[in-house]
């Protein structure tokens, strides 16, 4: 087993690495509250709690201490918890990427003269694997679509890109209706713009055809309410009025908790 952070693998800096457990599912933060007069507590209900994964590493043998040190060297520039997250893939679960740092120090325990071993600690403040390979569907239609998530195994924050027109009469918008939950359009959008809406980041953004940002986007939704899609099936409808709908592209930003 091995792993890749930013880009780069394990073994291309002389580590051989398993992980040594398995954080099945973050732990909960629950929202809990003392009433006066009421017996137990109160149930806010709860969220996620940050990931942590571990990882055993061995450095191959280096035939001198010199070389064992350069390697640690190397491997400290290259999981500098300073240059904040960065993706990490395990090999032993290749569909998916986590946003981490190293958590520890890298404190390495010499085995012979020229080979060690160390444990790593990475910390994930987002707790959710995302799909590397991910899911993307495409509407050109106004009207009720069906779409069906099958990566990841919880509700996701989805990317919508759409193309279209709309004036700055009152009376022109579009609609989106996404399991019965609205995103209507009503801010100025022209031919060749894209409006950006990011449900993860709660930011919307417009960018011309070759992705260059023109302006924030924010001001064209009607209400701060952004999409969720569902694991499974997903309802879309859409509607336009005094305005002209050319294309939706929905990326999933599927996950697993």
């Amino acid at each position: 087993m091995g792993f890749t952070f930013n880009g780069v693998h394990s073994k291309d800096m002389k580590i051989k690495a398993r992980l040594t457990s398995w954080q099945a599912s973050p732990a909960p933060r629950n929202a809990y509250e003392i009433v006066p007069g009421k017996i137990g507590i109160a149930d806010f209900g709860c969220d996620s709690s940050e990931r942590y994964i571990k990882i055993s590493c061995n450095i191959y043998p280096q035939r001198k201490l010199e070389n064992l040190i350069k390697a640690l060297d190397d491997i400290s520039a290259w999981l500098n918890p300073m240059e904040g997250l960065k993706q990490l893939v395990l090999d032993d679960i290749p569909d998916r990427y986590f946003l981490a740092r190293l958590n520890t120090e890298i404190d390495c325990e010499r085995i012979l003269s020229s080979a060690g071993s160390f444990e790593l600690a990475f910390i994930c403040p987002d707790p959710n694997g995302y799909a590397l390979t991910d899911e993307h569907f495409t509407l050109s239609q106004t009207g009720n679509h069906s779409l069906t998530r099958a990566i990841g195994n919880i509700p996701s924050y989805p990317i919508y890109q759409l193309k279209g027109f709309i004036d700055s009469s009152s009376s022109s918008f579009i609609k989106i209706i996404t399991n019965g939950d609205e995103l209507k359009l009503t801010g100025k959008l022209t031919a060749g713009e894209i409006l950006i809406v990011d449900s993860s980041l709660l930011t919307a953004k417009v960018v011309d055809a070759n992705g260059n940002v023109l302006r924030n986007g924010l001001p064209v939704l009607d209400e701060l309410n952004f999409p969720v899609l569902n694991k499974g099936a997903n309802q879309i409808k859409i509607e336009t009025s005094s305005s002209t709908f050319s294309e939706l592209k929905i990326y999933s930003n599927s996950c697993w908790r």
